[in-house]
């Protein structure tokens, strides 16, 4: 059963308020008051949903009480009711907040439709404020998963300093999770509701990198047609994170360096400086202090950037991460519950990742999508991985093993390849695959059925 709105009508003659109950409080659960005061107390004491409220009235007229609750009640409808002479009255009132207005005498359908007008708005206004949490939500589910000591020492660090203006420069190879490091410190700042702008400066052509930061002028050079803002403009009362700032070439450090210090801007082409308020966190997977030994990073500039310096670890330097970040993209890829096979996660342990948390997030991602009856086999993982993996035991037992697995494990993939082509051969076509292969049928078909490959994918 739908829950009735509450409705509050505010008006000082009690003939308009009882036409008013009697024809609305089949539909809704109604409030009355003879003016703004009574109307204030009934705010205080019910949560109301939309407020109809004549605009002359004694004690607190309409206009008052839309001050106010437009202040203490910001979310509330607020409907005045007016005569002919007051219209402009009314439409100020629209201005300072007032969702609509209604012309005494007033006639019952035309105010129930201005009235479900107004809950229909209000209740897309809530549902889209839900969906900014959602998304808000999904976007934090972007977390940093670590039980390792030393990371979450680093990130104790990162929600101190996120609390200051300081900047930030944060270190490490690629694919150790640097910008989310940076977005962590963002979401825990006090310019969290602001803007978080990023750029890559190894990305961008070094031609085309001041304008990309600092803006340009209309006109400033061949197809500048209009003025456009630059990353630091766009993340004005927010933060800007500037990764691989050790690619930044050194003629444009000087100008980052500049408002870094003035908190000012000039765009390419323009004179004036334009002042910006903007929390600025960089992040480099190169040795910035042998950058500046070696005259490629300009050392004021490095000591302007690292008022706090952190530094990730690579994930072969975290082994205790693996099982957790394993657990973390499997629930993010796959709304099945797949296992890991006890093999497989020996192999991730001892697996360096050169790619770091970015090269395991891929692994998985591609793992879960062959994972064979809920469990991610031994057979699924690259041989890069799998070859890297192990070292060679002296144990004859134990080499013999490790030499079988080997052959196991290139006799399967021999397999899969064997069968891929045949099936693409015959159309999936298991009798004619039969045929063309001299397996019989079932056979065949065990070779299928062991791999988990499907032959409708391979129909003509």
């Amino acid at each position: 059963m739908n829950k009735k709105h509450s409705l509050l009508l505010v008006d000082d003659e009690k003939k308009i308020l009882d036409i008013l109950n009697i024809n609305f409080s089949k539909d809704y659960n109604v409030f009355m008051a003879k003016n703004g005061i009574e109307a204030l107390t009934i705010l205080d004491t019910y949560p109301i949903d939309v407020i109809v409220s004549d605009l002359r009235m004694p004690e607190m007229d309409g206009k008052e009480l839309l001050d106010f609750t437009r202040k203490e009640f910001p979310s509330i409808p607020f409907i005045i009711v007016t005569a002919y002479g007051t219209i402009e009255d009314a439409v100020e009132s629209i201005k300072k907040g007032a969702f609509d207005y209604i012309l005494k005498p007033i006639k019952i359908d035309e105010l129930k439709h201005k009235i479900e007008k107004a809950l229909s708005l209000n209740a897309l206004l809530h549902e889209n404020e839900e969906l900014k949490t959602k998304i808000k939500s999904l976007e934090s589910s972007k977390k940093i998963v670590t039980v390792d000591p030393e990371m979450k020492k680093l990130l104790n660090i990162a929600e101190q300093v996120a609390k200051t203006n300081a900047t930030v420069l944060i270190t490490g190879e690629t694919g150790t999770g640097k910008q989310l490091f940076a977005e962590y410190i963002h979401n825990k700042s006090m310019v969290a509701n602001g803007p978080f702008v990023e750029i890559n400066a190894g990305a961008i052509p070094q031609e085309l990198l001041e304008s990309e930061l600092f803006g340009y002028e209309k006109g400033a050079f061949t197809g500048a047609v209009k003025t456009k803002k630059g990353k630091f403009e766009l993340a004005d009362n927010g933060t800007l994170f500037i990764d691989e700032i050790g690619e930044m070439p050194i003629s444009q450090q000087v100008k980052l360096l500049h408002a870094v210090e003035q908190n000012k801007i000039t765009r390419v082409g323009g004179t004036k400086e334009i002042p910006v308020n903007v929390r600025l966190i960089t992040a480099t997977n190169r040795n910035l202090k042998e950058e500046v030994e070696k005259g490629n990073f300009r050392k004021d500039l490095f000591y302007r950037l690292s008022v706090v310096t952190l530094k990730l670890l690579p994930l072969r330097d975290r082994k205790a991460d693996i099982p957790v970040l394993v657990e973390y993209f499997i629930k993010k890829y796959s709304s099945s519950d797949i296992k890991v096979e006890d093999e497989v996660m020996s192999l991730f342990l001892n697996y360096s990742w050169p790619g770091n948390i970015r090269e395991l997030e891929n692994v998985i991602q591609q793992a879960v999508i062959f994972a064979k009856n809920g469990v991610i086999i031994k057979y699924q993982v690259s041989e890069d991985i799998i070859n890297q993996s192990f070292s060679i035991p002296l144990n004859k037992d134990e080499f013999q093993r490790l030499k079988k697995d080997k052959v196991d494990i290139i006799a399967s993939k021999l397999e899969i390849q064997y069968l891929n082509n045949l099936l693409k051969q015959t159309g999936g076509n298991i009798t004619k695959a039969a045929a063309l292969s001299g397996y019989n049928r079932r056979q065949l078909q065990n070779l299928i059925s062991k791999h988990n490959i499907n032959t409708r994918n391979f129909k003509k």
